[in-house]
């Protein structure tokens, strides 16, 4: 994996072999590595006013694969960093007339990169740790509380020993306070990612509770105090988080959880189908 400081300690170390071209790119994404992390190579080309080619050579010259791995080690770089500010400046850069496509292109690339990357394994693993589970808290803060909500939510149609974990009118360690060894704890966060997570995960792995962390990169500080990692992409220059992959991810489980658990969710939901429909829970059509 290529980390932060190996593309410092990159350009420093080929700087002097470095052609004229070469430095001013250099010099850019020293200076400006915040807003280089999301140009195509051409793009940051115009900007440093050098070829396209001149910046894939660039790439090459640092002993990349090729603009993208530059790029992809350029954005490991600011994963964590970037205030709002920054990313609503880096939104200026996006064409007006190309947003649609260009973030819906962004969010299907997302999509591609978690399927290229998650790890078939551990995501058994962890649909086999939710069903033998004592007790589930699903914890996720800030934009990755709708995530956690929507997780809990389904589970809860599956099992009656669900727990969400988010902000509110209790504090996170007062939601966590009965968490047992016995019970598991599915922490959700991306960049940047919440302080208050980090520490709800140390405070119940601490108790002996088995951690699954779902995430967005093998770098993310969750990792940490995780027993199982799930990674799902949520690369986007804007100061909206992507979270379409990480949705995606959890759709997955809770689907997969789904087929294992198939006879008592036709049950539950037979019940529940009943109380809709009594209590007109749902819009009915014409004619019903």
């Amino acid at each position: 994996m290529e980390g932060n400081q190996d593309l410092i300690h990159r350009i420093n170390t080929h700087y002097d072999n470095l052609s004229k071209g070469q430095k001013l790119i250099a010099e850019y994404i020293l200076n400006n590595y915040d807003k280089a992390a999301f140009m195509t190579a051409s793009k940051l080309g115009k900007k440093v006013g050098v070829s396209e080619s001149t910046v894939v050579r660039f790439a090459n010259a640092l002993n990349y694969s090729g603009y993208p791995s530059l790029q992809k080690a350029l954005q490991e770089l600011v994963r964590n960093k970037l205030t709002t500010v920054q990313r609503i400046e880096m939104t200026s850069e996006l064409d007006r007339s190309e947003v649609l496509k260009s973030v819906l292109k962004a969010d299907m690339n997302n999509i591609r990169l978690t399927i290229d990357e998650i790890d078939n394994h551990t995501f058994e693993e962890v649909v086999e740790k939710i069903l033998l589970a004592d007790n589930i808290y699903v914890l996720g803060l800030r934009s990755a509380a709708p995530l956690a909500e929507f997780m809990g939510y389904y589970l809860s149609f599956m099992f009656n020993n669900v727990r969400i974990v988010t902000s509110g009118v209790n504090d996170i360690f007062e939601q966590l306070m009965h968490i047992q060894k016995e019970d598991i704890l599915i922490g959700i966060s991306f960049p940047r990612y919440a302080t208050r997570t980090i520490e709800a995960m140390k405070f119940a792995r601490d108790k002996g509770t088995e951690i699954v962390a779902i995430t967005d990169s093998y770098l993310s500080p969750l990792t940490a105090y995780a027993d199982h990692t799930l990674l799902a992409r949520s690369d986007m220059a804007s100061f909206v988080d992507s979270l379409v992959a990480p949705l995606s991810l959890i759709n997955a489980l809770i689907v997969a959880i789904g087929l294992r658990h198939k006879e008592d969710i036709s049950e539950n939901f037979c019940k529940l189908e009943a109380i809709w429909s009594k209590y007109n829970v749902y819009a009915k059509k014409e004619g019903e």
